[in-house]
């Protein structure tokens, strides 16, 4: 039986409580069921934004994703479980290894090793299971290491296209998967997917922008950054197919966009349902 399809929306920025208010409430009016918060330096404290957007609309919210190795565990814990509490139980807590340096660094932080971050994640993530044992827990990455973690402890997992395909690997998206299957063995079946778009067209023109993709692969040219699962091109008609086609072939069924991609997916998600 395949999943129900579920989409969030990422909230990178705030200009005011009555701004963030009105986004919210018009992202579950067009059928978003998550807004997802990222956890950087220079962007808007997690923790408040999501408690904010709960107390805006009746839609879950979640981190995506904090960086991990800025948490004691069981801080992190405590926080969480006050917004699931006040929330009515809508968090989900998405998790990362953190990778900028320069991050750590203005926050007076020592930049662990990745061997160190991964570890942290790993201790976290078991911490928060076994404190919190009820939260929907997120961890999202595309190595080995971190998605074996997923594939071990997560409620969801958050993979970001497997990169690039080539003559060696020509669907990086189902060879991630099928990592994960291995590393989940018989839980694999309880767990679900998640996948992060980085491209959505904007107007009827189909056509998407490729800026955020192209971020992540600056070498690639368009052809092979349109080849790619996170990225959706055409009519609303023809991404909701892209997408069903994308849960047939990979088990993904929960979507994530950004929220300058808002208001064009909306009308996929209307197709969809």
């Amino acid at each position: 039986m395949a999943r129900e399809f579920r989409f969030g929306i990422g909230v990178r920025s705030i200009r005011s409580a009555a701004r963030l208010t009105e986004k919210v409430r018009r992202f579950a009016d067009q059928g978003y069921d998550v807004v997802h918060v990222p956890d950087h330096l220079g962007a808007p404290a997690p923790f408040p934004v999501m408690m904010a957007a709960a107390d805006a609309a009746d839609i879950r919210v979640g981190t995506f994703v904090l960086n991990a190795a800025f948490y004691r565990p069981a801080l992190l814990a405590r926080d969480a479980a006050a917004v699931d509490l006040l929330s009515g139980g809508r968090l989900e807590l998405g998790l990362g290894t953190g990778y900028v340096r320069e991050e750590f660094e203005a926050a007076g932080i020592r930049y662990p090793s990745a061997g160190e971050r991964v570890k942290h994640l790993q201790d976290t993530t078991v911490y928060l299971k076994q404190t919190l044992p009820g939260l929907p827990v997120l961890i999202a990455g595309n190595g080995d290491r971190v998605l074996t973690i997923a594939a071990h402890h997560a409620d969801i997992i958050g993979l970001t296209g497997g990169g690039l395909a080539s003559a060696d690997n020509p669907d990086p998206m189902a060879e991630r998967v099928g990592f994960v299957a291995a590393a989940a063995g018989d839980r694999f079946a309880d767990v679900e997917l998640n996948l992060a778009i980085t491209a959505v067209p904007t107007e009827d023109s189909g056509v998407p922008d490729l800026t955020l993709t192209r971020a992540y692969f600056p070498q690639a040219g368009d052809d092979q950054l349109l080849a790619m699962p996170t990225v959706l091109s055409g009519s609303p008609e023809r991404i909701a197919d892209t997408l069903r086609a994308h849960r047939e072939r990979y088990g993904v069924s929960y979507f994530t966009v950004q929220d300058y991609h808002g208001d064009y997916f909306a009308r996929v998600i209307n197709a969809m349902r």
